[in-house]
Formats: structure tokens, C-alpha cells, sequence
């Protein structure tokens, strides 16, 4: 008999994070494809997101305490298309377009030419958006949404504040606010204000002004986007009954005290994967009543030049990778 020769286990193109540390410690190297267990699918990603998250994480910060020494593959957001279905997957089919925040905090491994992930981490793209649209989406708009509509709960006529607004999550959750009847009070740049008001800000601050939390009372919530120290300046901000969210490091003790002390309440977040909610996110996307905002899109190769750029806090909405053309 002739001799069997083994079969080639499928191989890809991904970004590999070797240490942590500055942007070269990404390279882009040949790794095996992975291959989807039941109730998973494979997706041939055409865009990945790049997130805050993702080079706080480069540098040792972010969700290093979870991923663990590298070697890994970095990266959450992916939009693309079904290569592959394991045993079970009723809800897409191969050939669909899909786009999702996988196994988040856990790696997803977006940075890559191919992801599994279970079936249900996401949702049908939307059909107005490019792929690389798509990507700049889940995990943005997923904290926004989280935050306020399963976390505030927030009504019509509320007053919200959201800090550096103008960012990929701050842009999303300006709108939904204003989609669920909210007054929105947004801060950021000058340049950024007259955007700001269009996509549904009632009130734009410029966060440069010292002492502008000053001109902000009686609010219902606030969702800070920023951290650091001016999150207990904030907390005046707050009506007695309000709720204030801190994204970047969560709700410190200090914060949650100062709250309390105030009268009101602190909140921690962390986002967590949800297709159903990517799926009504895409109704709005479609509906034109939330847009996108990509600032730039990098091939796959300039990953490390993209977390640069995004490291300097200021860009409007998110940067993207393009890994593969629709």
C-alpha cells in the first residue's frame, strides 16, 4: 500500500503578542486555523475592531490578569462571514455575514484571519454597513448599551452625562440615550461639538474648561468613559438617587464612598458578550437612527502602528483592521 501522508492542519495569518510592552511586540506570524466545537462556528473575519482594551492589554494593563502570559492573539471585535458550523448551530448558516465581541474577557483572537466562538456571541451584520463598519461596533456598543438600557435602565426625560464623548464607546451611547428619550450632556473637544450635537447631544462641554463640572447639576446618571481623577469631581454632578458608571478601571472604593456619601449610588461595569443585543443594535444601524463612526482603517500588517494612533485619545469613533476584502 502506499504510504498515507497526514493531512495538513489548515494554517492562517494572525497578529501574535510575544511579551508585553510597546507595539513591537506584535508581529504578524503563521499559526493554525482553529476549528469549532459543537454549538460553535468558525468565521473568516474580513474586519477586526480595535479597542482601548486591546493596547492597555499590549502594555500589561487591561485584560493581561485574564489572558495570562502571552503568547495570544489580541483582540475582541470581528466582523465576517461563516466558514464553517459545528454540531448543533441552528441560529446562521455558512455564507452569512456575521459580526460580534467573542468570549470576551476571555482572547477571542481577532486579530486573525479566522475565529470560533459559540454561535450565539453573535448577531446578522447589519445590512447598511461595510464589513469594516461591522467591526468598529460590538464592543463599543455593547458597553453603551449595557450600561444603559440593562445597567441605569435609563428613561425618557432622564438626565445622563457621558464623558469623552466622542469616542467609540461615548458615540454609541450619545445616541442611544437620545433614542431612549434621555437628555444627553455630553463632554469633549471643541472640534468635536458640533458632531456631537448631531448625533443627539442637548448639551456639548469642553472638557479642557477647568471647573466645567461645575455647570452640571440634578443629574440622573453619569457614565464616565475617562477614569482617573476627575471621577470624584463628578459625583456633585449627580442628583440624590443617581448612578454614576465607571468604565475605565470600574468604580473604586474611593468613588463608590463618595457616592454614597452623596447620596447616591456607584456602579461597576464590565461588558459582556450578547447577540441579542448586537442584534437590536443593528435595527438601529439599519433604521439610520445610530451611525457608525470609523475613523481609520489599517491592513493587518500595521496593527501596531493603529494602537499608536489610538493611544493618543484622539480619534473620533474607532480605528479598524481590514484583514480580509468582502
Amino acid at each position: 500500500m502506499p504510504e498515507q501522508i497526514p493531512a495538513q492542519t489548515p494554517e492562517m495569518q494572525a497578529v501574535v503578542q510575544h511579551g508585553f510592552g510597546g507595539s513591537d511586540v506584535l508581529a504578524v506570524e503563521t499559526v493554525p486555523r482553529p476549528v469549532p466545537l459543537p454549538t460553535e462556528i468558525l468565521v473568516r473575519v474580513h474586519a477586526a475592531g480595535i479597542n482601548p482594551v486591546d493596547w492597555k492589554t499590549r502594555q500589561g494593563g487591561g485584560m493581561a490578569g485574564v489572558l495570562g502570559e502571552p503568547p495570544f492573539i489580541p483582540g475582541w471585535d470581528v466582523a465576517g462571514v461563516v466558514e464553517e458550523v459545528g454540531f448543533g448551530v441552528t441560529t446562521v448558516a455558512v455564507g452569512d455575514r456575521v459580526y460580534g465581541m467573542p468570549w470576551f474577557p476571555r482572547a477571542a483572537g481577532a486579530y486573525a484571519e479566522f475565529v470560533t466562538a459559540p454561535a450565539r456571541q453573535f448577531a446578522a451584520s447589519p445590512a447598511s454597513l461595510t464589513d469594516a463598519q461591522a467591526a468598529a461596533v460590538p464592543l463599543a456598543a455593547l458597553t453603551a448599551w449595557q450600561i444603559l438600557v440593562d445597567t441605569l435602565h435609563l428613561q425618557p426625560g432622564q438626565r445622563v452625562l457621558i464623558t469623552a464623548a466622542a469616542g467609540g464607546v461615548g458615540h454609541f451611547a450619545v445616541q442611544f440615550a437620545r433614542h431612549l428619550g434621555a437628555h444627553v450632556v455630553a463632554t469633549a473637544s471643541a472640534t468635536n461639538h458640533e458632531w456631537l450635537r448631531e448625533l443627539g447631544a442637548d448639551e456639548v462641554l469642553d472638557y479642557h474648561e477647568r471647573g466645567y463640572e461645575s455647570r452640571i447639576k440634578d443629574l440622573d446618571a453619569v457614565v464616565d468613559l475617562v477614569g482617573g481623577w476627575g471621577q470624584l469631581a463628578l459625583v456633585d454632578t449627580l442628583r440624590p438617587g443617581g448612578t454614576f458608571v465607571g468604565v475605565p478601571g470600574g468604580a473604586s472604593a474611593e468613588l463608590i464612598a463618595a457616592a454614597d456619601a452623596a447620596g447616591a449610588h456607584g456602579s461597576p461595569f464590565l461588558v459582556e458578550p450578547d447577540g441579542t443585543a448586537l442584534a437590536r443594535i443593528a435595527e438601529l444601524i439599519d433604521s439610520g437612527a445610530v451611525r457608525v463612526e470609523v475613523a481609520q482603517t489599517f491592513p493587518l500588517a500595521e496593527a501596531g502602528a493603529a494602537h499608536a494612533l489610538g493611544e493618543t485619545n484622539r480619534t473620533r469613533g474607532k480605528l479598524v483592521l481590514e484583514v480580509r476584502s468582502a
